[in-house]
């Protein structure tokens, strides 16, 4: 039975890892680390397919320490004491090194039982995580280990291992095996960044290849097949979900509507539209405000539709929604009014609601019976000079016009109304 390809293909050296220059670069922190033999307590926090585990394996032979893997999604409590068990034993004579693959399952005990070991030196862990190592790692354990964040292969240095691993497939091949110019970039830019992901795919399309005139041949079309959908990373309620929320609100805020689609399609791809619909949402607000009010009707309603047709068919009133606001005027007035306000009020100061402004059952007190408000539909432009907020505040300013059109229209209207005092 043959290897699977991507495990015969596994660097043993650092030169041949692929991507993480900026951790593996000559000079860089990990590369000197690694090199220097150094024992240190790691986290590896980065997609998958990205090295994690072969540099755990090359840091493994540095140090001469006796390897033991565990996965967090499979090792109990009892997996963690019998690789303790072994510590100043002769079946780890220099001591451990645990590779805990996916820590972020390990509960808050399972990992304190590693923190004694790790404390005396006995035992060095390289953990690695899909997740943020900040909200899924114990603080004590973090606290003694280094935090090194893996990056997603750019398809340029994907490309190197995929011909390699054509290369080791060739060889394995009992007929002559050839594949068409151009196929070995497209499985490494349709692999989304994950080595093992374009590995596999040269796999399995070796085998599942024609033969055309006595050999075996590789096309861009089966690679296309192979591949397709596999170049989104999504993980829904992870890193990468956030990411791309992100990267939506800020292309809406930016007037960026190329990138606005771009975003929203990732998230219809992936089948999620909440997502989107609560930041589309958000972002009607948050971001065109004042500018253009009617953003926050219009964009309900294509989010209502989308919500009632399903997908395929969401995309339609979502793409609209999306190019609605981000082509909009923008105005963050209503952001920052608001927030200063709130400021206000948790800071305590607030003070009592003016007399005029209580609610009319409160005369029955006894006290002051005359409520004394002006209403101003009685008088001429529907306004009168009152006050309204309490007189702790009541020269607080925390709305701003935006200068919009939208806005300095009203902003005209009202000075003309109240005098020059806005």
């Amino acid at each position: 039975m043959q290897r699977p390809l991507a495990d015969e293909i596994r660097p043993k050296t650092l030169e041949e890892v692929v991507g993480q220059r900026h951790l593996l670069a000559p000079g860089a922190i990990l590369r000197r680390l690694i090199e220097s033999g150094a024992e240190a307590n790691m986290v590896f926090y980065g997609p998958s397919g990205t090295g994690k585990t072969t540099i755990a394996n090359i840091i493994a032979e540095k140090t001469q320490k006796t390897l033991y893997r565990l996965n967090a999604t499979t090792a109990s409590l009892q997996d963690v004491k019998d690789v303790i068990a072994d510590v100043d034993t002769l079946l780890a004579p220099g001591g451990i090194l645990l590779y805990l693959d996916e820590i972020q399952y390990f509960n808050k005990k399972q990992q304190q039982s590693l923190l004694e070991f790790m404390e005396n030196g006995k035992l060095t862990l390289i953990a690695s995580t899909t997740e943020n190592p900040y909200f899924y790692v114990y603080g004590a354990l973090l606290s003694r280990s280094t935090v090194f964040e893996f990056k997603a292969v750019p398809p340029a240095e994907a490309e190197p291992a995929v011909l390699r691993a054509l290369s080791i497939a060739k060889e394995r091949a009992q007929i002559p095996l050839e594949w068409e110019e151009g196929l070995p970039s497209q499985i490494a830019a349709a692999c989304g960044g994950d080595v093992r992901k374009a590995v596999n795919a040269v796999e399995l399309l070796c085998q599942a290849a024609s033969v055309q005139d006595g050999k075996l041949c590789l096309t861009c079309e089966d690679a296309a097949q192979v591949s397709q959908r596999s170049a989104m990373r999504y993980d829904k309620g992870g890193d990468a979900m956030y990411d791309i929320a992100s990267a939506l609100m800020k292309s809406l805020r930016g007037s960026d509507p190329d990138a606005a689609l771009h975003y929203l399609a990732r998230f219809l791809e992936a089948g999620d539209l909440v997502t989107p619909c609560r930041r589309l949402l958000c972002s009607a607000s948050e971001d065109v405000g004042m500018a253009y009010p009617q953003a926050v009707a219009i964009v309900k309603a294509c989010v209502d539709t989308a919500m009632q047709l399903g997908l395929p068919e969401a995309q339609l009133p979502l793409a609209q929604a999306a190019v609605l606001l981000a082509t909009a005027p923008k105005s963050n007035s209503i952001t920052e009014g608001i927030g200063r306000a709130r400021a206000d009020v948790r800071a305590g100061r607030t003070g009592d609601v003016p007399r005029q402004l209580q609610n009319v059952h409160a005369d029955t007190t006894g006290f002051d019976s005359k409520q004394h408000y002006l209403y101003p539909h009685n008088f001429p432009g529907h306004w009168v000079r009152q006050q309204y907020l309490p007189d702790a505040l009541k020269k607080a300013k925390y709305y701003e016009w935006g200068p919009n059109k939208t806005e300095q229209a009203a902003k005209a209207y009202w000075e003309k109304i109240k005098g020059r005092d806005l």
